[in-house]
């Protein structure tokens, strides 16, 4: 990887809750990935409320390994962790990524120049020509294409696949909608989808490969309900003007 280490091509924020089993994985397969490529990129590793040694883990590989940076943020949630990775993300692409890597991590390729180019965001989508789902049940298969039709007809339209845990920012994008990020569980992900069409950004989907992980931590049932209220209420704030645009704070000066 050549560049500059401060202002990386490339940034992949992992979050990672209770992830010490899954991580030495996801962060092995990231490294065979990255130094196949020419660009400078930075892994941010964000870990919220664990129980276990996810961070001590990601500390060890980071010991070795310049281009991880671990972080912590206080308190439970997905949005949260995420949120904290893309704001201190350095990359002028920033991609969230789950830890258990269902989608092979070379197809990063796809949400990147020149595939995406003129694009703010590029969103994975497991539905469409050219999607693959791999090792699905079928009843999860079901109960997820139930739940993404109800978030198309009352949040965000034209869009196949809105939950998918592989997403693309430009770096103005990123640093604009994680700033006014209002959910702080597994709802951000058509928050921030519904801020960014009322704000005008280009929006790719990419069809991926997606294998089924049995070990997923998502709920359904209970989950959905929590991602439809949490729609309701990105609903109210669009209209409140709750996501006003804020200015990104001006640069420290260090004295001479």
């Amino acid at each position: 990887m050549t560049g500059n280490w401060n202002r990386p091509f490339l940034s992949i924020v992992v979050p990672a809750h209770n992830e010490e089993l899954r991580l030495p994985r996801c962060l092995t397969l990231i490294e065979a990935f990255l130094k196949r490529q020419p660009y400078q990129a930075e892994v941010v590793i964000v870990e919220n409320g664990s129980h276990d040694r996810t961070l001590e883990i990601a500390r060890e590989f980071a010991t070795t390994r310049r281009w991880i940076r671990p972080m912590q943020v206080d308190g439970r949630g997905k949005g949260q962790a995420v949120r904290a990775g893309m704001l201190a993300a350095r990359g002028d692409y920033r991609f969230m990524c789950d830890v258990d890597l269902s989608m092979p991590i070379e197809e990063i390729v796809h949400f990147l120049p020149p595939n995406v180019r003129g694009y703010d965001l590029a969103i994975a989508s497991r539905q469409g020509e050219g999607a693959r789902r791999v090792g699905e049940p079928l009843h999860r298969y079901i109960m997820g294409r139930v739940h993404s039709t109800i978030v198309r007809l009352i949040a965000v339209r034209g869009f196949a696949d809105t939950q998918c845990g592989f997403k693309m920012f430009s770096r103005q994008a990123a640093e604009d909608l994680f700033r006014v990020q209002q959910i702080q569980g597994i709802g951000f992900d058509v928050e921030l989808l519904m801020i960014a069409g009322s704000r005008g950004y280009k929006i790719k989907q990419v069809p991926i490969t997606w294998h089924y992980d049995s070990d997923s931590r998502i709920q359904l049932v209970k989950d959905s309900l929590g991602m439809l209220r949490d729609t309701w209420s990105v609903r109210r704030n669009l209209r409140s003007g709750v996501y006003a645009p804020i200015e990104a704070p001006a640069p420290t000066r260090r004295a001479a």
